[in-house]
């Protein structure tokens, strides 16, 4: 059993222990820490469960599935977080996660990676096209913020209505990149598999009678893992409104501003189990398919998860609007810059991945500083 497996194990601890200081009325930081810590395995439970599905349902179905419910966890914990009216706090966990995923995620799969095979290549075509499409994400959130900016006198239903347009027209981009990725260009994105297929002609063939055994074994049970991921899913709404109910005053306890539990807390724990998985690749050399989880789940935060949240705040009479703190605008311009500037040559090693931990600590240690700069000032 790999230390990642083990590690998520001896986290299932907690989900028995947040709703224990649920139902007891332990302290709020107590039930905030259970949960947060609760969520983590869950959320890998509910990503296993969502490639041990696709697998069964094919690289069609199974590919826009991965797509679609790759970042549930965020987005679960987001629409609880809305429905308490923590409109800025969700807004933060949005730009946070793609700021951790950029930074953060990358920065460890370069580092580890580079530090195990001293350089790693990558397609730059791809690259170079996720570079694009974050860049549109980052006009799309800058406009409606700018539009408010330069116009005092424009009125909260106004903005709102504007960022539910703009929000419809990053989902269409979000499905035109689907297109892209697994129908029309589909061939860009199999040169991992092309290579493992050539690895595997060079070595020894098993028998045609063992290699339909193996695959007999291997094909996942579809009733388990749907299963499994509606359980997981159920577990993660219940530790999610654990988690929201207590976040004012556990931030609080804690020191930290809700501007910086919503950046940086939130998004580690929503995103635990693709970090891990990101870090676990690069450490066997698939720098590809490394990048595709931490780039991936970025465009699937900018492009889906935020405007899809625009769109039911406005039905849950919680209206949410593009308009993000100036701060957190410019933190994620500043994280699209970084990374795209070192992955675009395809290549990546330690000292670049140190670049990018770099970058989010800054990052981190300002907002961690941002209410005592607001406050001097």
């Amino acid at each position: 059993m790999s230390v990642k497996n083990i590690i998520f194990y001896g986290f299932l601890v907690f989900i028995p222990i947040s709703i224990t200081a649920h139902f007891l009325g332990w302290s709020d930081l107590i039930i905030f820490v259970t949960a947060g810590l609760a969520i983590i395995p869950l959320a890998g439970w509910m990503g296993t469960a969502t490639e041990e599905i696709a697998v069964v349902l094919g690289p069609s179905l199974g590919g826009l599935m991965n797509a679609t419910f790759g970042n549930a966890t965020e987005l679960i914990i987001a629409i609880f977080a809305l429905r308490a009216g923590l409109v800025n706090v969700v807004k933060s966990s949005i730009t946070g996660s793609i700021i951790g995923n950029l930074l953060l995620v990358m920065g460890l799969s370069m580092l580890l990676g580079g530090l195990k095979f001293k350089e790693q290549k990558f397609q730059p075509t791809i690259a170079r096209l996720n570079a694009s499409a974050m860049n549109l994400a980052v006009i799309a959130i800058l406009l409606p913020t700018a539009v408010d900016f330069t116009t005092p006198i424009i009125d909260q239903p106004t903005l709102q209505r504007l960022s539910v347009s703009v929000a419809v027209v990053l989902m269409a981009v979000y499905a035109l990149t689907l297109l892209f990725s697994m129908k029309t260009h589909a061939y860009l994105y199999d040169v991992g598999i092309a290579e493992e297929e050539v690895v595997s002609i060079e070595r020894e063939e098993p028998s045609t009678e063992t290699t339909i055994e193996a695959e007999a074994h291997e094909t996942p049970n579809l009733k388990l893992w749907v299963a499994v991921l509606l359980g997981a899913t159920l577990a993660v709404a219940i530790e999610s409104e654990f988690l929201v109910g207590t976040l004012e005053i556990a931030s609080q306890q804690l020191g930290l501003s809700e501007l910086f539990t919503g950046v940086i807390i939130l998004p580690v724990i929503g995103n635990a189990a693709e970090h891990a998985t990101a870090v676990t690749v690069a450490l066997k050399n698939k720098m590809d398919l490394s990048l595709n989880v931490a780039v991936g789940s970025s465009l699937q935060i900018a492009l889906f998860v935020g405007p899809l949240l625009v769109i039911i705040g406005a039905f849950m009479g919680q209206p949410m609007d593009l308009d993000f703190n100036d701060f957190e605008l410019l933190s994620v311009v500043v994280a699209v810059l970084v990374a795209n500037s070192i992955s675009s040559d395809g290549r990546s090693n330690w000292l670049e991945g140190t670049l990018l931990l770099a970058t989010y600590t800054v990052i981190g240690l300002s907002f961690y500083f941002h209410p005592i700069i607001e406050g001097i000032g």
